[in-house]
């Protein structure tokens, strides 16, 4: 009744970032199915078998075999989880040959895997129901998983998972309360084509535009402007498939005390089953995009955060550079600014070339070094900055001298790309985050709205000088953005007061090679870092990680501490007490939801 399909985000981009386990998916389907959309692989699969000779037949399984074999070695070297490294050798000899019902589910940065026989893509809303009764029947796991885009895989379980990539339409739409209903597997770039002909779209918008509406909201993901709150605020009513219960539907109006908690329940409180959404008129929006440095962005912070819809900040480690963005409504009297740009977008980007040119000669030592260079010319001529980015870091990604240069040559760039960009809401909220990469993001109060604290610049100049005193590769950018207050009390921007602003700061370090044991490398070189910023700055500044984002801690101090940390700032009773309500089996969860939120017997 369930379709039960290996998860690819995207065959094409999967084989783009990360070979060896596109090389594993193809394995996988070859046998079983042709993909007849490789920009939704979760959709239907055609079944397709070809008569061979007996020789062939045992030729094409001894390949796949070893194929196996092969990128199961890579798949291990290449995700290096401290908390897992006791059982990653077992997986591989495990489940080699490949099971024909085993999928292989990844995040998209490859940073966490799972491998399961139970992947679940219910059509319509009674076939999810009917999944979730006979699993909690059985006590079957069935973690709730969408796009695969969390950098920490938080919605990953090898016991079991279900996915609303197949229940993806517009169910609803009020024009006149700008209010649109939809079911949760919907993904965000889908909804918002969808609707513009209504003249309306969503208020704020994450990076990505690939996230399923029910993931994005169940995580509480955000996007930036002081006025303007987390993406779960949006959220006025819910439909919910809980074990215990059903199918619940639940409001302000509705039960406002599970509401406001299962707004960002991260899963662990029901399926996401359908949403309905408070839109806003769609807009046309002038990006502004331009260099301060630090003495200039303290005269003027208060400004930017009250005159500006949208406003973010993009630090440039070791250099003095912060590219502002602001993004604000076209004006109707005046119109779209008239600006020429001083650079061309290809003169913009020509220093970064440069700089990617003399690096291969320095690196590539011999008599082919000048050739190398020559044959990549056409190559690196076609790729965009971030691409450019990730083959220069990937050079030498830990040595500080060399992400300094490329800080340099990036700061240069945007530089040159100062300027301005029109565009619909939706085209211009969105954000190039670059390649496969590591990421920590911590959200913390920075004063009201009529009074900013400044803590937020506090916060970014003792980063910006551990990580100058550690001597920390620290690429670029550490991004800092700016919400209102969310009322869902799990969010980490969680506050009574309305006039309360909080600011997220995300840092970062890419992994830009499939060279498994620098993947290694630059991951534990990434928690030092993050580690020496938890413990410097996260306390003092009552800073608490994004749920997409949060690791769990290996050791069982550090967990223990953690786990403390999230019941200071969180009313973990009341999330449990519901969940042990409406999910008593725990279907719906998985290892790292257990080890943040323990289950008592007392509740």
């Amino acid at each position: 009744m369930f379709r039960a399909l290996s998860l690819r985000r995207s065959f094409q981009s999967l084989h783009h970032h990360h070979p060896s386990i596109a090389l594993v998916a193809a394995a996988a389907t070859a046998t079983s199915g042709t993909l007849k959309d490789p920009f939704n692989p979760l959709r239907a699969f055609s079944t397709s078998t070809q008569p061979s000779s007996s020789d062939a037949e045992l030729r094409k399984y001894l390949g796949y075999t070893a194929l196996v074999l092969f990128c199961g070695a890579a798949t291990y070297y290449s995700f290096p989880f401290p908390e897992n490294a006791k059982h990653k050798k077992a997986q591989i000899f495990r489940y080699a040959p490949l099971p024909e019902d085993l999928h292989t589910v990844s995040n998209w940065s490859g940073t966490h895997e799972v491998q399961t026989r139970a992947f679940h893509q219910p059509e319509d809303l009674q076939q999810l129901e009917e999944l979730v009764k006979e699993s909690n029947e059985k006590k079957a796991k069935i973690r709730p998983v969408g796009s695969g885009l969390s950098p920490n895989g938080i919605g990953l379980a090898r016991a079991g998972m279900v996915n609303l990539a197949l229940m993806d339409k517009i169910l609803e739409v009020d024009k006149e309360k700008k209010r649109v209903r939809v079911q949760a597997g919907i993904r965000v770039q889908q909804l918002v084509d969808g609707i513009k002909e209504y003249g309306i779209t969503l208020q704020n918008f994450a990076s990505i535009r690939e996230q399923q509406i029910g993931g994005i909201v169940q995580v509480g993901a955000h996007g930036t402007g002081a006025r303007l709150p987390p993406i779960d605020e949006q959220v006025i009513s819910m439909k919910l498939v809980t074990p215990s219960k059903g199918t619940i539907e639940i409001s302000k109006e509705k039960d406002p005390e599970l509401f406001y908690l299962a707004r960002v329940g991260l899963g662990g409180l029901g399926v996401v089953a359908e949403v309905t959404l408070q839109c806003v008129d769609r807009q046309e929006l002038v990006e502004h995009t331009f260099i301060l440095n630090m003495k200039e962005i303290k005269k003027n912070h208060k400004k930017l955060l009250s005159e500006n819809k949208h406003v973010k900040y993009l630090y440039i480690p070791y250099t003095d550079s912060v590219v502002v963005v602001t993004c604000n409504p076209v004006s109707k009297w005046r119109g779209p600014p008239k600006f020429k740009p001083k650079y061309s977008k290809d003169e913009a980007i020509q220093h970064v070339r440069d700089v990617y040119k003399e690096s291969l000669n320095k690196y590539r030592t011999g008599v082919n070094a000048a050739k190398s260079v020559d044959d990549d010319e056409t190559d690196v001529n076609e790729l965009s900055f971030t691409e450019l980015r990730d083959k220069l870091l990937a050079l030498d990604p830990l040595n500080k001298d060399h992400v300094i240069k490329v800080n340099h040559a990036e700061a240069e760039f945007w530089r040159k790309s100062e300027g301005y960009r029109v565009g619909w809401s939706d085209e211009i909220l969105g954000f190039d985050c670059g390649g496969q990469q590591w990421v920590s993001e911590t959200c913390f109060p920075a004063g009201t709205f009529s009074k900013p604290s400044m803590k937020d610049l506090e916060f970014i100049e003792e980063l910006k000088q551990l990580i100058e005193k550690e001597e920390i590769p620290a690429p670029a950018p550490i991004e800092q953005r700016w919400t209102s207050r969310s009322e869902s009390s799990m969010s980490p921007a969680s506050s009574s007061s309305k006039d309360d602003i909080f600011s997220w700061v995300g840092i970062i370090m890419y992994l830009p090679t499939m060279d498994a044991r620098q993947r290694k490398e630059i991951t534990e070189e990434f928690f030092h870092y993050r580690h020496l910023s938890q413990t410097l700055l996260w306390d003092k500044y009552s800073a608490f990680e994004h749920w997409a984002k949060i690791e769990v801690p290996k050791d069982t101090e550090d967990l223990t501490a953690l786990q403390a940390r999230l019941r200071r700032r969180f009313p973990v009773d009341a999330y449990n007490k519901a969940r042990k309500e409406l999910d008593p089996n725990r279907i719906l969860s998985n290892n790292k939801l257990e080890k943040l939120f323990p289950l008592s017997e007392a509740i």
